[in-house]
């Protein structure tokens, strides 16, 4: 069994993970997500903590990926690519598009690229100066889990720690 580590950022301890919390309109949907960046959990921790007045915490878990990448329905994206973009923008839409996968995986529309994603959305940049502009930036990582029973047993809660 292949294990990686995972991180959480929030102000919450979160032992028991749930898919079905949070907004649908999400990058990947209403999902769990996990990075394998600590930083960026970290950046994601502090920034809710902030919001919320309270302590950030990063939660870690180990995560069979190879056993979920083997039996689930996946999504993964390698880059910030034409697939990348037009499925960020269905699901920021609204539209169901997650909801045939049990994980997706791939590069966050943060603040590097979220004003691309956005810019394109409003119709104010075309796909291939969107696509041209998302090319110069490396990815972040992020893995949404989208189904309780993968969730369940191979995400496995590894402790908390307080930024």
């Amino acid at each position: 069994m292949s294990e990686i580590i995972v991180y959480h950022g929030g102000t919450e301890k979160v032992e028991h993970p749930t898919c079905k919390y949070g907004r649908r309109n999400l990058d990947f949907g209403q999902g769990f997500y996990v990075t394998d960046i600590r930083q960026q959990a970290v950046e994601w921790a502090t920034q809710v903590s902030d919001r919320r007045n309270a302590v950030p915490i990063i939660n870690r878990y180990r995560l069979n990926r190879d056993a979920i990448l083997d039996g689930a329905r996946c999504k993964v994206f390698k880059a910030y690519d034409r697939d990348w973009l037009q499925f960020i923008v269905a699901s920021r839409r609204g539209e169901p598009v997650a909801d045939n996968y049990d994980y997706i995986e791939g590069g966050v529309a943060n603040d590097r690229v979220v004003d691309t994603v956005n810019l394109y959305m409003a119709g104010l940049m075309d796909e291939d100066t969107a696509l041209m502009r998302l090319s110069q930036h490396q990815p972040n990582n992020q893995m949404c889990l989208l189904s309780q029973v993968f969730t369940d047993k191979y995400l496995i809660f590894d402790g908390t720690e307080t930024v």
